[in-house]
Parts: C-alpha cells; structure tokens; sequence
C-alpha cells in the first residue's frame, strides 16, 4: 500500500473520529454531569468522583424539593410509547400488505391519501385533535396520549412498499395451503421483513418516547403525565438540582439507547433494503 493511500486512509478516520466524538459529546457530558458531585456539576469536564446520588436523589421522589413521581413518568412513558409504537407496526403492517397485495375499489385513493398526510403539517390538526379528545371525555386519560397515534401513515408507506417488491409466489403459495390473509401477514410477510420492522419500531419508538407538546396540552394529572412532560416543568422547582437534571436526562434517553443495541444490525439491513427498493 502506497503512503498516500495510507495517508489519506488515516486522514478519513481522523475526521471520522472527530465528527463521531462532536456528536457524541452531549450524551457524554450529561452522563458525567449525573454522575457528578453536586458541587462540581457544570463547574467541570471531568468530575474528580463519580456516584450514583443524582439518581438516588431523583428516584426517591425528589427529597428536598417538590416530590414528583419519576418512576411512575418513566414508566406511563414507556407504556404509553409502547402501546402506540406495537399499534403503528401491526396496522402498519396490515394496511400496508392489503395496499401492496390486494386489489379493491378505492385502494388509489387511499394511497393518495397516505402519500398526502405524510407531507401534511400534523401541528396544523393539534387543535381540532385536542377539540375531539375533549369532547368524547378523555381529557387528563391514558387514552388522550395513546388514541391520536394509534396509526402511522409512515409505517404503512414503509410496509406497503416492501411488500410490493416480495415475489407473489410466496402468497400464493400460502394461500393455497390454506392459510388465510391475517396468517400470510403475521407468520408469513412480517417475519421476512424483519429488517424494515427494525426501522419502522426504533423510529416510531423514538417518536412517541420524545414526544411534548400534545402529553402537555392533554395531561394536567402529575400521576398521568410522561418523563418529558415532567422534566419541562422541573426546572422552575428543580433548578437549583443540575445534578438531577442530567440523571432524568440520561434516563430518558436510555430506553433508545437499549433498544437501538438490540435491533442495529436489522436497523443496518433495513436501511439497505429500503435504499434498494
């Protein structure tokens, strides 16, 4: 190998490093911070000790300020973002394999449609969403965050998509087994688009699991309200406690964190089968 190519190869993965690193370094410094001694949170880089107080602080119930229940956020989070994020994937999966597959009267249309709500700006139905979810009395609910998302558009333009590019031979072929339209999708199609699942879940997860504004307008109850509700009106009564701050931070940023672990290589794969179909 040449020293120019040895070179410029050592030249990509500084460069590479550094943007790697530049992009990593709030993950990194609010993760030090949490661990921090309170006396040194944001007055250093690298903290002299290291403890886990900020969390204990935090998932005591906030002793010494106003006590907010940070378990029970984080855990309507993740129920919340669950239940919509498992909704999205299989009606995903089930509009977008009868999309792809089946032929019926008004299927153009419903394409149309898709393809339209996906450049749609949704804030402009914020008010109208909150309107409706007021009237059928399910204001301050579990259902008022979960409801409105049960349905992604994304997810069905993903699925039907790549269903449109599998070989008829394979549906056929189970149909002629026996197997029903329900059956074909859920043994059959989704487990062979397991890659395109990785991205559509990890996406639509990370969508619901980060989401403010409509948890705020729909949830005044502190027992019913998500980590990031609770985390934007901590810093009035939690602003002298940076400490804690960075601990329900990296909190709430662990789940995707987890979950990006398990599912990188189908996330990987799938970005490669989509860019190829």
């Amino acid at each position: 190998m040449s020293r120019a190519r040895l070179v410029k190869g050592f030249v990509l993965y500084a460069v590479a490093i550094v943007v790697l690193l530049l992009m990593i370094s709030p993950y990194l410094y609010m993760l030090l911070q949490s661990l921090a001694p309170w006396r040194e949170v944001d007055r250093v880089l690298f903290p002299s000790t290291y403890g886990w107080r900020s969390y204990e602080w935090l998932l005591g119930g906030g002793v010494g300020a106003l006590p907010r229940p940070w378990l029970r956020a984080w855990a309507n989070s993740a129920l919340v973002a669950s239940v919509v994020t498992f909704s999205r994937v299989a009606l995903g999966a089930v509009v977008g394999y009868a999309l792809a597959v089946l032929a019926f009267r008004g299927r153009r249309l419903i394409q149309n449609f898709i393809l339209f709500h996906m450049f749609y700006p949704g804030i402009i139905l914020l008010i109208p969403a909150f309107l409706l979810i007021r009237s059928l009395g399910l204001y301050d609910t579990y259902w008022a965050m979960i409801l409105p998302g049960l349905v992604s558009t994304w997810a069905i333009f993903m699925y039907a998509n790549f269903f449109r590019s599998l070989p008829r031979e394979v549906i056929e072929a189970a149909r002629m087994d026996g197997a029903g339209e329900l059956r074909i999708i859920f043994q059959i199609m989704v487990p062979i688009a397991r890659p395109v699942t990785a991205i559509v879940f990890l996406f639509l997860f990370m969508e619901r699991w980060v989401e403010l504004l409509w948890d705020m307008i729909v949830i005044r109850d502190p027992s019913k309200q998500t980590l990031n509700v609770l985390l934007t009106t901590m810093f009035g009564p939690y602003g002298g406690y940076p400490g804690p701050l960075y601990a329900a931070g990296v909190l709430l940023t662990f789940p995707i964190l987890i979950l990006f672990l398990i599912f990188s290589r189908r996330f990987v794969k799938g970005v490669s089968l989509v860019i190829s179909t």
